[in-house]
């Protein structure tokens, strides 16, 4: 059966490094940092790139090897390089792709360090940024520059979990030479491949549902042979490689991906449909949710909805603080992705950078709760939530 024909639980599965002589069924560690010649003459072949093998473990190794050839069979990319948290795998990216003078296009609803890096690092080595909004992507065309090279978008974004339509983003690409980058850490390429939908690179923090138990840091991008062969390069200088215990653990948790966001995705949207109907939330967001804005375009590219829901406590500030203060199972954590149920107060935690106008501007109000559902039973999960809504 070739692997083609394979599905994404067979693939995430049996997608593996070839076995060493003891014939083990479970990818062992390869916890080195370097690795042996036969003779001399192999040995400047190996760093003239004549023949293909493990030089040094930050540039490669067998686990970060297997890691991401997980990654690319369930992402249908060509190849891909793996790093040691998924903002290293963002800026790696960019770092390797970008010249100085260069410009971005981004959508504004992105991570919080990421926005960081746009306008208060990438601009040192001159290279800006322009963003558009979400609900505004008939302005895309009018940002682009003679210099812009990427157009750049989460989706579903961190924290209001908006869906950005990929196929109508991968047109705007082409039709002026763009890269599309895509951020896919909440879709997992189980929910959604950006690359079927026309993406040339897609980056994951590894860190998140890849994981799915809050145990190790890691980030992956993948996509076109020729742009990561530009970003291994730059990795393979500047450092940022994942460990290969850290990608050991990765590529067993992709092992059970699609178990876990089975639940997950059901869980979540339980959990929404509840919170629709509570009198002490003004708005709910999951792209599965008819009531979101753009919920045809994300059941037209993902297959389930994700595990995030994103919703506003009614009275500001005082009552979210007293929601936090009063859950007694869900988990307090900026984290997202665990087994754990978790709950985010993005205004004050993982956006918290963002000065208020730029806050109001991609929908984190100060009654915001980005909530990451976990897989605990559901009745659980609401049980929790409700009480806490209720002393609000």
């Amino acid at each position: 059966m070739s692997s083609e024909s394979q599905h994404f639980e067979t693939l995430a599965v049996r997608t593996q490094t070839d076995k060493t002589q003891f014939l083990e069924h479970s990818v062992p560690l390869y916890l080195t940092s370097g690795f042996v010649f036969e003779d001399s003459e192999e040995m400047r072949a190996a760093f003239a790139e004549e023949k293909e093998r493990n030089l040094y473990s930050r540039f490669s190794n067998p686990n970060t090897s297997e890691f991401v050839d997980k990654i690319c069979a369930l992402e249908g990319a060509e190849s891909g390089y793996a790093f040691a948290t998924g903002m290293a795998a963002v800026f790696s990216t960019f770092a390797a792709l970008l010249d100085a003078g260069d410009h971005i296009v981004s959508a504004r609803s992105v991570f919080g360090s990421t926005h960081s890096l746009f306008t208060k690092y990438l601009p040192k080595w001159n290279i800006e940024t322009s963003y558009f909004k979400v609900d505004e992507v008939e302005k895309i065309e009018s940002l682009i520059q003679p210099n812009t090279k990427i157009l750049y978008a989460e989706s579903p974004t961190n924290p209001g979990v908006d869906v950005l339509d990929l196929e109508h983003l991968s047109a705007i690409a082409k039709k002026y030479n763009l890269l599309l980058v895509i951020d896919n850490c909440f879709a997992t390429p189980y929910l959604q491949n950006p690359i079927k939908f026309g993406a040339d690179l897609v980056i994951h923090s590894a860190t998140k549902m890849i994981d799915g138990q809050g145990r190790v840091l890691g980030g992956v991008t993948v996509g076109r042979e020729d742009l990561i062969r530009e970003i291994y390069l730059f990795s393979r200088n500047t450092g940022p490689a994942l460990s290969p215990f850290n990608a050991w653990v990765l590529s067993k948790s992709l092992e059970t991906l699609a178990v876990r966001a089975e639940k997950h995705c059901a869980n979540a949207l339980q959990l929404a449909e509840f919170l629709e109907n509570h009198n002490k939330v003004n708005w709910v967001k999951y792209p599965f949710l008819k009531s979101h804005p753009q919920y045809e375009v994300a059941k037209k590219q993902m297959r389930l909805g994700g595990n995030i829901v994103a919703f506003e406590i009614k009275g500001g500030v005082e009552a979210g603080k007293q929601f936090f203060n009063s859950l007694k199972m869900c988990s307090l954590s900026a984290n997202l992705g665990d087994t754990r149920t978790i709950v985010t107060h993005p205004a004050s935690t993982t956006h918290s950078k963002l000065v208020q106008e730029d806050k109001l501007a991609v929908g984190i109000t100060d009654g915001m709760v980005r909530c990451s559902v976990g897989l605990e039973n559901i009745d659980d999960i609401i049980l929790d939530i409700e009480q806490a809504l209720d002393k609000v």
